[in-house]
């Protein structure tokens, strides 16, 4: 049977794992999604008025026996994993592609003038090969923007290289009319995630000011990448 979590939304899955305090809530809202096919909007208004727990007090025998056998199964951890396609048993690898491809779709949901380019785009400097996991170009700022996704805790070193991929990118695929490049930096780590800008140190304070307002919140990414590693352990 196809998982459920393929006929739903990656913004409704996002709020319903956000929203939601039990497993059976969770699945409940699933299923609620997929039989009405609510929008984010429509959605967000049956988990702000507590539907879920007026429907338990009226109508509990009519609740989908999924939800009445679901008992103690880790459903979170095996929910994410259907979620992103990932074998039962996988790699870092795999799930660091995974959690690229999701967080592409959840940029081009997040902002309207986030335009995708490429996933693993390469920059050549000194005669190698670099990767940049992904880049878009936002409309609104005139400026490409690089994305890199790392597993585990921050380390400072990841920021230095993201400036190196940013100076690739100015000298060598900005135009003259483009404002400089900007990175994100993305560490997921269960418990500890983590997200910073790089900007150039040369840009005014004015563009800086401009560039954070329109770029998505810190907050929003942090939260998002919390719910995406909350999966079970990683086959070594």
């Amino acid at each position: 049977m196809t998982p459920l979590v393929t006929q739903i939304s990656w913004t409704n899955h996002l709020l319903i794992m956000s929203g939601c305090k039990t497993n059976e809530e969770r699945e409940f809202y699933i299923r609620l999604c997929i039989k009405e096919n609510y929008s984010k909007r429509q959605l967000e208004r049956q988990l702000d008025s507590g539907y879920y727990e007026r429907y338990m007090l009226s109508k509990e025998n009519l609740l989908p026996e999924s939800v009445k056998k679901l008992g103690e199964n880790p459903f979170l951890d095996s929910y994410v994993m259907e979620f992103l396609n990932l074998p039962n048993e996988f790699h870092e690898n795999d799930l660091r592609k995974a959690l690229i491809k999701n967080m592409k779709d959840f940029i081009l949901e997040l902002g309207k003038d986030f335009t995708f380019i490429d996933e693993e785009y390469k920059v050549q400097v000194g005669g190698d090969d670099f990767r940049i996991d992904l880049l878009f170009y936002h409309r609104g700022l005139q400026c490409l923007v690089a994305i890199e996704l790392k597993i585990g805790k921050f380390k400072p070193e990841y920021i230095s290289k993201l400036d190196f991929y940013l100076e690739a990118l100015d000298r060598q695929v900005k135009k003259e009319n483009e404002n400089p490049s900007v990175g994100l930096l993305l560490c997921a780590a269960k418990n500890d995630e983590v997200v910073e800008y790089a900007m150039s140190r040369t840009m005014s304070p004015m563009l800086v000011s401009q560039y954070q307002l329109q770029l998505p919140d810190k907050a929003v990414l942090e939260k998002k990448l919390q719910q995406l590693v909350n999966i079970p352990r990683i086959a070594e």
